[in-house]
Parts: C-alpha cells; sequence; structure tokens
C-alpha cells in the first residue's frame, strides 16, 4: 500500500475509527458469534454463518485501517509551497467556458467530502490541479469530455 497523507484532524479521526473497530465492534461481533454458539448445533446455524461472517469482514476492514495507520504520514501546512496547488491548497478555480467559480481544498481520499468542499488529490480534477500556480488553466478529463478549469486563487 502506498503512503497517504493527512491533515492532524483527519489523522485523529482515522485512528479514533480505528480503535472503535477494536475496542467496541470487535467485541460486540465475539458477543454474537457467543450467543450463536449457544443456540446448539453450528451446522445448520444460519444466526452463527452469520456472525461468523461478519467477524471476518470486520477483521478485514479493521486490518485494512491497521494498514492505513502504518502508511499515514501527517502534513505540515507550514511547509507546503503556497505558489503551486498541493494537497491542503484551498483553491478557488474557474470554469472559462460558463463563467462559474468554485472552491475547494485538496485532501487525501480517505478525507473527502464533496457536500464540505473537499476534493480528493487522487480524483481526475485533484490529479488534474496538483502543480498548477495561479492564472494556470488544468485541463481535466472527465465523462462527458474535457474540462478546463483556471487556477484563480491558492491559499492555505
Amino acid at each position: 500500500m502506498s503512503l497517504s497523507y493527512y491533515t492532524p484532524e483527519g489523522f485523529k479521526k482515522l485512528k479514533e475509527e480505528l480503535e472503535h473497530l477494536r475496542s467496541v465492534e470487535r467485541p460486540r461481533v465475539s458477543g454474537q458469534i457467543a450467543e450463536a454458539r449457544d443456540k446448539g448445533d453450528l451446522s445448520e446455524n444460519a444466526e452463527y454463518d452469520a456472525a461468523k461472517e461478519a467477524q471476518g469482514m470486520l477483521e478485514m476492514k479493521i486490518a485494512r485501517m491497521e494498514e492505513l495507520v502504518a502508511n499515514a504520514r501527517i502534513v505540515d501546512e507550514s511547509q507546503l509551497d503556497s505558489t503551486k496547488v498541493l494537497i491542503l491548497s484551498k483553491v478557488t478555480l474557474r470554469n472559462p467556458k460558463t463563467a462559474a467559480t468554485m472552491t475547494y481544498t485538496l485532501v487525501s481520499e480517505q478525507e473527502a467530502d464533496l457536500k464540505s468542499g473537499k476534493i480528493s488529490v487522487s480524483s481526475p480534477i485533484g490529479k488534474g490541479l496538483l502543480g498548477k500556480a495561479v492564472g494556470e488553466v488544468a485541463e481535466i478529463q472527465i465523462p462527458n469530455g474535457l474540462m478546463s478549469l483556471e487556477v484563480v486563487s491558492i491559499e492555505r
């Protein structure tokens, strides 16, 4: 797995979610397995099979999150170049065709949330904007063709 970059808040949230899975969800699923096991014959016990499957899925999710935490790097915003679009850049864009403007903050894939204006650096738009400076135009391939976005401003 490759490195993932997080804001301090995003990393804290990731660790809290992992701890919740370990300390709350894992014991809950183990309890369901024990309860189903107490009901008798395991060969025809759908409840037991479902609980074991849920346990397997949970353990895979925990392993995946442990890997994310192990490969996470916290981004120090004070060290970032504010003349180019990078992770954690707050970018105001203008579509030259429609004159519409929009503002997004580029974040890691795990922190992306379009409703709050956070787009992933690994999304097509995020990739197209990385490294651009104010005044430059990013040509981004989207499902209905090519979209142009001019970088109007970059903030930290």
